[in-house]
């Protein structure tokens, strides 16, 4: 049985969808997306993610107001495709739509409208054992705030990650820690959390939010500013964090241990709490 996903406002066998080649998603990046996770059926942080579609949406101008129908379309996917009581993920992604190209945004476009489930489960090894992670010079364009389609940047450093037999690439710009390829970046100095602030070079990423919520409720001291690649060595736990990572230790980062190279007591201690949230 074909798988079903929906597309410009219908659910269809995956098998006989078609976008137009000049789709502008397929011309010029031109759109935004989001993941969501669903646990047992169930939508993690699902306001969070809408709001962030909707920033998203704002920032680059398509103009996509039909937000209603979605979490409605998602639950029929989970059901039709037969994950509604695993761990899934729903992928959304809006372009401009379909004219004939031009650089400027066309008149009286539709925007095209595509959404797909598929198994999304937890790597409980490398939560428990943790992961490596190697670093690179930040390279992607100045708007990372926007969840763009655009990631050309982003799959050429994982596939280095990859080479390296890293789980994933830790940016650095101008001397300072950004973010992941796909996950954000957070760290532990002698208990307390550190990551970049929100700011148009990374992602405000939906865990991350999470994690800054349970530092606040449990009185962990969290800074919200820019670790300088200078002082990656010397901090005592590092993770990556966000809908696909969850809260993932790294413990070697470019062939060197973080901390004992084992996950740290407070990275366990934030995977506790993140988890019990999941339990709905």
């Amino acid at each position: 049985m074909s798988e079903t996903i929906y597309l410009n406002g219908k659910l269809i066998p995956k098998t006989e969808a078609s976008i137009s080649p000049e789709d502008r998603g397929f011309n010029f990046a031109d759109g935004i997306y989001e993941v969501i996770k669903y646990y047992g059926g169930k939508p993690f942080r699902y306001a969070d993610h809408m709001d962030r579609l909707r920033r998203s949406l704002r920032e680059i101008r398509i103009d996509f107001d039909d937000f209603d129908q979605l979490e409605t379309v998602f639950q029929t996917l989970l059901e039709q495709n037969g994950l509604a009581s695993q761990e899934a993920g729903i992928y959304l992604q809006i372009t401009r739509g379909s004219h004939t190209r031009i650089h400027r945004f066309p008149e009286n476009i539709k925007p095209t409208v595509y959404a797909t489930v598929f198994p999304f489960a937890s790597k409980p090894d490398q939560l428990k054992n943790g992961v490596k992670a190697i670093t690179a010079a930040d390279i992607r364009w100045l708007r990372c705030d926007i969840k763009s389609i655009s990631l050309l940047p982003n799959v050429l450093f994982a596939q280095e990650a990859e080479e390296h037999g890293a789980a994933e690439t830790i940016f650095i710009r101008n001397g300072i820690v950004t973010e992941g390829t796909h996950s954000s970046f957070m760290a532990v100095k002698d208990g307390v959390v550190y990551t970049h602030p929100d700011s148009n070079l990374i992602l405000p990423g939906i865990t991350k939010k999470v994690i800054i919520e349970i530092c606040k409720t449990h009185n962990i001291r969290l800074v919200e500013e820019g670790i300088p690649a200078s002082e990656l060595a010397g901090l005592d736990e590092m993770m990556i964090v966000g809908t696909g990572s969850e809260v993932t230790p790294i413990v070697q980062l470019d062939d060197k241990p973080v901390g004992n190279g084992k996950l740290g007591p407070v990275t366990r201690f934030i995977q506790e709490k993140f988890f019990e949230q999941t339990q709905f």
